[in-house]
């Protein structure tokens, strides 16, 4: 967990201070440009750096590890598309006006629309289970305007102290209740399950102290809570994933039938599978940038095997 500002030497805070100035500048400038045009040219931005600060390397090296049927010009392909994406969800994110009116209107489709309509009408809890696809906020702007509910998130504190509230209020600009990773988080977390809430988890990342799984036939630590939780509290969990459309600026939600509750490895491996589908149907809108199958205490792909 990153440290708080009380923790950080002075020259930490330095740094991280004027780091703070630059990308506020940055965000700023772009805000100045209409909705449309401010998204795509951050597409273009990130899509531009994406060689020199390694973003293509690394997805290079997961789809050698993953995906070795690709033809080159696939890969280039992706290598152009997951930057670009990225890139226009970070200005999404700092964009909540336009963003919020955009999505609140998209379309929502897929096998688990009825169930995720039958648990709110009938008061369950929810678990919205989604993934750095597309831009997973979408699906909570669209879903807390279909159901009339709030949808609480989960994340992550960021390591810039300075940066991190104007992130944070960003995302509060998009609903609430918003948790943050850790021990306190985690109880209000479990306090809006037990009132039959709806919550929103984005599972597809490495997770320290997790289980060995598979994503991609490949060995991935990931994390089995969301699951535990889901048999708990009895919760509905549905995979959920905003799919960025054509024109880089709509989106379309879309719900997958709720994980059939088993046991939490189960459940876990079914929700890493719907996932992996999901993105073998639209390659560069996944995060490829991530170390997802990187080792931890001898599990996930050690170093060596690693291309």
């Amino acid at each position: 967990m990153p440290a708080a500002k009380s923790k950080l030497s002075r020259f930490e805070l330095g740094k991280y201070y004027i780091a703070n100035l630059f990308l506020k500048g940055v965000i700023g400038g772009m805000r100045l440009l209409p909705y449309e045009a401010r998204i795509a040219t951050m597409g273009r931005i990130v899509r531009w750096l994406a060689p020199l600060v390694g973003f293509r390397t690394r997805v290079r090296r997961n789809l050698k590890l993953t995906r070795p049927d690709l033809s080159e010009a696939e890969i280039k392909r992706i290598c152009r598309a997951v930057p670009d994406n990225a890139g226009r969800a970070i200005m999404e994110h700092f964009s909540p006006e336009g963003f919020i009116e955009r999505q609140s209107t998209a379309k929502v489709t897929g096998s688990g629309v009825a169930a995720f309509d039958a648990a709110v009408a009938e008061g369950k809890p929810v678990m919205m289970i989604t993934a750095h696809f597309g831009h997973y906020l979408a699906a909570r702007i669209a879903l807390q305007t279909r159901s009339g509910k709030p949808i609480g998130c989960l994340y992550r504190r960021m390591a810039n102290p300075y940066f991190n509230d104007m992130y944070v209020d960003a995302f509060y600009r998009t609903g609430s209740p918003m948790f943050e990773q850790g021990r306190r988080g985690m109880v209000e977390m479990v306090r809006t399950l037990k009132t039959g809430g709806i919550i929103a988890i984005v599972s597809d990342l490495h997770a320290m102290g997790g289980e060995e799984l598979t994503f991609f036939g490949k060995p991935a630590v990931t994390s089995v809570l969301n699951a535990e939780l889901a048999i708990k509290y009895k919760a509905v969990m549905i995979p959920c994933y905003a799919v960025r459309q054509p024109n880089g600026i709509d989106f379309e939600i879309v719900l997958h039938d709720p994980v059939p509750h088993s046991d939490p490895k189960t459940m876990t491996q079914f929700t890493n599978d719907d996932l992996e589908a999901m993105v073998r149907k639209n390659m560069g809108q996944w995060f490829w940038i991530h170390r997802r199958w990187k080792a931890w205490k001898g599990l996930g792909v050690q170093p060596e095997d690693m291309p």
